[in-house]
């Protein structure tokens, strides 16, 4: 097998080092892991391009190269510049941090995953929750680590419906924030959605007496609905949440059509 891994934490994360250890054990003695992965820190950038300004692609070794973009920037790059043959899967992470409900919409590795499904290959997005029981190990990825490749083997190995859709099915895994012993198992769970709470700015004086203000997120041990991602994760579970770019909400769409006269 012949697997890409990237993230949007940079390629010198340790959940980069985590996610190739894991791609190399998938793929096998006579399997290939490329890395194309953000020469810096992307997180938050969502499914963002440079569409207006190139970027430079620097090689650190024989199949392991940093892109100075977006995540899916590098999936682009590896795709039509670096890998000589398209990859069988695309693998992205391993997050610093869930990328469970709302979080969803804002990341960077969700971004680089569904730039792989738009490009027609399968692509699964893994991310470490961050919490008490893990922040603190000695490897806080340990769950991660421990119980990834078996999570994607059960994705790969499970039926894929209606892949010659043109919005392509990608995956997103998220792992809960407890160590490896003490994971309750794979949990199938629709996307949530914290309440009361969001993103916001929170205003800081720099010492030259300039106004700056920095991106501040809302409580992470927010739970959400029964069944949903983020309420899995703190239970102790793995979620993993099949989704699509498709970001039409064919409900409203089929309820209106009536009153519209169509």
């Amino acid at each position: 097998m012949r697997i890409l891994i990237t993230n949007d934490d940079g390629i010198h994360a340790p959940g980069l080092k985590t996610l190739h250890k894991i791609a190399t054990d998938l793929a096998g003695p006579d399997g290939e892991v490329w890395t194309v992965a953000p020469a810096f820190e992307q997180s938050g950038v969502g499914h963002c391009i440079s569409y207006t300004h190139p970027f430079m692609v620097a090689q650190h070794g024989e199949r392991s190269f940093a892109a100075e973009g977006s995540p899916a920037d590098c999936v682009l790059t590896a795709l039509h510049d670096v890998m000589p043959e398209r990859p069988d899967l695309v693998l992205s992470g391993v997050n610093r941090g869930n990328n469970s409900a709302e979080n969803t919409l804002y990341s960077g590795t969700i971004g680089a995953a569904m730039e792989a499904a738009l490009q027609g290959i399968p692509a699964i997005a893994m991310s470490q929750y961050f919490g008490v029981e893990n922040r603190d190990l000695d490897d806080p990825f340990e769950c991660a680590a421990t119980h990834g490749l078996d999570v994607i083997r059960q994705i790969l190995a499970a039926p894929q419906t209606s892949e010659t859709a043109d919005y392509r099915l990608f995956w997103n895994v998220n792992f809960p924030p407890v160590s490896a012993k003490d994971h309750k198992g794979v949990r199938l769970s629709a996307q949530g959605f914290r309440r009361d709470t969001d993103f916001g700015v929170e205003p800081h004086m720099a010492p030259s007496g300039r106004r700056f203000l920095w991106i501040k997120g809302g409580p992470q041990t927010t739970p959400t609905l029964p069944g949903t991602d983020a309420a899995d994760n703190l239970a102790g579970y793995t979620s993993v949440t099949p989704m699509r770019a498709d970001l039409t909400d064919h409900a409203t769409l089929a309820a209106l059509k009536e009153s519209f006269g169509q």
